[in-house]
């Protein structure tokens, strides 16, 4: 079944409880009969008590000095430790908010329930629980709606008065309870200063009085039968024949520049007035029909549908087995997390979208740019799902609001900047004060990456409002940023600098390790890729700027791209010994994927050393959950099925807890879930260069399967169907009225259509 998850035990723990959400409010659902839990989050609350202050004071002498000892000097390692003058303050933590605990009364504990079925429907955004106790047929539901922004918890019984509960709401941050006409809640603040995880303090969370983030989470209990008792201890609930439980929540932040609300009542009072509005006989059919009209937009199809649990279904992969329903099933998921994760007004989906338990989880939960943040939306225009971008377009808005501050201070530029890692408060600086490593924190392209996702939402949605209004003076800015940082070499050869490697060290003759010179690969090519996005967009918008000229002039200057003498593609400008030969980023690699510089038929030479570097990277490697999903788009663009499968295989084997979502011991991250959504299309569609390709890199253990509603860019929409690895039908929508070059496996072939018109290139026998 590949639109459903389903078990025959509750969640053993946080990690495989059934996430729920609607971008907003979060919530995983455990599925456990005495004593249920769902934990709660909140996409805006942090820590933190508002922005801070970059008090780095010498930045330019600091970008001057790391210059001349990369220029002049040649010594990486001094302009390596120089970059540390450049690192303003450590980014703040994404925070749960609260957990709602369901006790069954005198009920019998876990474990003793008949007929236990834990599932998650995908098509309706739907969790359930089925149980028999004592002759009792219970069904417990969740769903969190979007249009009545509530959590929905119900449950019904087949005898009238079965239902006794005590309901109650808890939080890993101080809270207190407020009760008024009918209405439990609480209120309480996100933690006001927090050390994060990676550092050491003999007092890393800490609350003030005043400071902070507040909230307020309200709950009311709807029965049929029976009676209700609310208090501050909780709601009891005693001989219902149904219940139906209502919780919404809101937080005290009041944007990204300004201190939170002191208040936490106003977040409650927001919170109950949220309940009041609910028609409670409309609002689950409100939620399925906004639900499925998103999920409905795409979907695929790989083999027979399998019947087994879920957990079995992995543990099969695990041994061996072929499950390429389980492939789709994966797909499928990750395009319900976006949707759960990232609506339009809400706060982009950050490192575990909106789902967290820890006060000090792994990396802050943060917005991660150096490619996590980027690849969660790797999905959302392929699959249909445009409106889920709109979040990260409102990050990337406040980002270049807050970087152009950054890149005043820091490096004396015009336009905007972003580095590795963002908060709610929008931090732009390398982070660390000093003290972390600038392998990582000095990465100053990273707002460039993020700009390249505005021009590929242009090029999915064909929306000129969007790229005049919103996309394109994302792109000037970065491109004004770019230009400003360029210094010529003694070769006349245009340098950025800083650069790095994302992550990765590369170690000097003397043994030393390294991380910042002149322009890395992975720079050159996002810098090529965004001055050919802004003189794109202006073309698109019917304009000529001084900035296009001088930005396509620049490119010609730019270094080139070097291959090592044994045919790979060099990550630094000198081949200089990496620290880790199997090092998890692909950061050179990104001429290929996610960019389209690198293919296969254009640029032979490029694909020869991609396929070099990528077959010496990926040689005894272990992988992990994100760099999995980008070696299987890697893989897919090479035309490379069987390695693209492998690595498929691969990671429904070890990376994923028995709900999918991606576990690497006690780490969780969602962008696995989403880059593996978004690239294993690229084995069934590519359209990043002038020429749509369907099946272009068909595994043969997917000889059967279908697509509906992936989309190409220029605005098409495809349904694909094939049987023993054939294409058998295939069929093509155009948004627009346009001509267009579609390479089958049988040929390529050139089709006019009228904005709306729908064409069979292949008609199903």
């Amino acid at each position: 079944m590949s639109h459903a998850l389903w078990f025959t035990a509750a969640a053993p723990d946080w990690f495989e409880a059934l996430p729920l959400g609607n971008g907003h409010l979060g919530a995983k659902v455990f599925g456990r009969i005495g004593a249920e839990r769902i934990a709660l989050n909140l996409d805006d609350v942090w820590s933190g008590d508002g922005p801070r202050t970059l008090t780095v004071t010498d930045g330019p002498q600091a970008l001057a000095d790391v210059r001349r000892l990369l220029l002049v000097d040649r010594d990486q390692l001094a302009a390596t430790e120089r970059t540390r003058a450049l690192q303003g303050p450590l980014v703040e933590s994404y925070q749960p908010l609260a957990d709602l605990l369901i006790r069954a009364a005198g009920a019998p504990q876990d474990g003793e329930p008949q007929d236990y079925r834990r599932s998650l429907d995908l098509r309706t955004g739907t969790a359930a629980v089925d149980y028999t106790v004592d002759g009792v047929r219970f069904r417990r539901e969740a769903y969190v709606s979007t249009p009545d922004q509530v959590l929905v918890w119900t449950i019904t019984a087949d005898r009238p008065g079965s239902i006794d509960l005590d309901l109650e709401l808890t939080s890993p941050h101080p809270i207190r309870a407020e009760v008024a006409d009918g209405t439990y809640g609480v209120v309480g603040h996100a933690p006001s200063d927090l050390t994060i995880e990676y550092r050491q303090s003999p007092d890393p969370i800490r609350y003030e009085e005043g400071r902070g983030i507040g909230f307020g989470v309200a709950l009311r209990v709807h029965n049929a039968g029976g009676f209700v008792a609310v208090s501050e201890e909780g709601v009891q609930v005693r001989a219902a024949d149904s219940l139906t439980v209502l919780l919404s929540a809101a937080s005290t932040f009041a944007g990204w520049k300004v201190p939170p609300g002191r208040d936490p009542l106003v977040a409650l009072r927001e919170a109950t007035d949220v309940l009041d509005r609910v028609n409670l006989e409309k609002v689950r059919e409100r939620h399925v029909d906004d639900h499925t009209a998103l999920y409905e937009r795409a979907e695929l199809q790989l083999g027979e549908s399998s019947d087994l649990p879920t957990d079995q279904r992995i543990r099969a992969v695990a041994a061996g087995g072929n499950d390429p329903d389980l492939v789709a099933l994966t797909f499928n998921f990750g395009r319900y997390l976006l949707m759960a994760s990232s609506r339009p007004g809400t706060q982009a989906a950050n490192l575990q979208g909106i789902w967290n338990q820890d006060r000090r989880p792994m990396w802050a939960s943060d917005w991660t740019n150096n490619i996590n943040t980027q690849m969660n939306y790797w999905p959302a225009d392929l699959t249909g799902l445009g409106e889920c971008f709109d979040p990260l377009t409102d990050l990337i808005e406040g980002l270049a609001e807050s970087g152009a501050e950054t890149a005043r201070i820091l490096y004396d530029a015009p336009g905007w900047v972003s580095h590795h890692n963002a908060d709610i408060w929008r931090a732009t600086w390398p982070v660390g004060e000093g003290g972390d490593d600038p392998v990582w924190a000095m990465c100053a392209t990273c707002g460039v990456w993020l700009t390249a996702h505005l021009m590929e939402h242009y090029r999915f949605q064909l929306d000129r409002d969007f790229l005049r209004d919103r996309a394109y003076p994302l792109i000037a800015g970065a491109a004004e940023f770019v230009l400003s940082m360029l210094v010529e070499d003694s070769d006349g050869r245009l340098q950025f600098i800083p650069s790095t490697a994302p992550e990765h060290h590369f170690v000097l003759p003397s043994g030393d390790k390294a991380s910042v010179d002149l322009t890395s690969t992975y720079d050159i090519w996002l810098i090529r890729e965004l001055f050919a996005n802004l003189v794109e967009a202006e073309a698109a918008l019917g304009l000529g700027s001084d900035l296009a000229t001088r930005a396509r002039e620049a490119r010609e200057r730019l270094p080139e791209i070097g291959t090592t003498p044994d045919g790979r593609l060099l990550e630094w400008p000198t081949d200089w010994q990496p620290s880790e030969t199997d090092h998890r980023h692909q950061s050179h690699l990104y001429g290929l994927y996610p960019g389209a510089e690198i293919d296969p038929a254009r640029t032979p030479e490029w694909a020869a050393a991609a396929r070099a570097s990528l077959e010496l990277r990926t040689k005894g490697a272990t992988n992990g959950g994100w760099t999995a999903a980008w070696l299987v788009a890697l893989w897919a663009r090479l035309l490379e099925p069987e390695k693209a499968s492998a690595v498929i295989q691969d990671y429904l084997s070890r990376l994923v807890s028995d709900n999918l979502l991606h576990r690497d011991g006690d780490i969780f991250q969602i962008d696995a879930n989403f880059g593996m959504t978004g690239c294993i299309p690229e084995l069934l569609i590519q359209s990043h260069t002038d020429t749509v390709r369907l099946l272009p890199a068909l595994p043969a253990d997917w000889p059967d399967g279908s697509f509906s509603g992936l989309r190409a860019r220029g605005g098409l929409v495809f349904d694909v169907s094939w049987q023993g690895g054939v294409l058998t039908a295939a069929s093509v929508c155009a948004s627009q009225s346009g001509t267009y070059r579609i390479a089958l496996p049988s040929g390529e072939r050139t089709v006019s259509l009228e904005a709306g018109q729908k064409v069979d290139l292949v008609r199903a026998a």
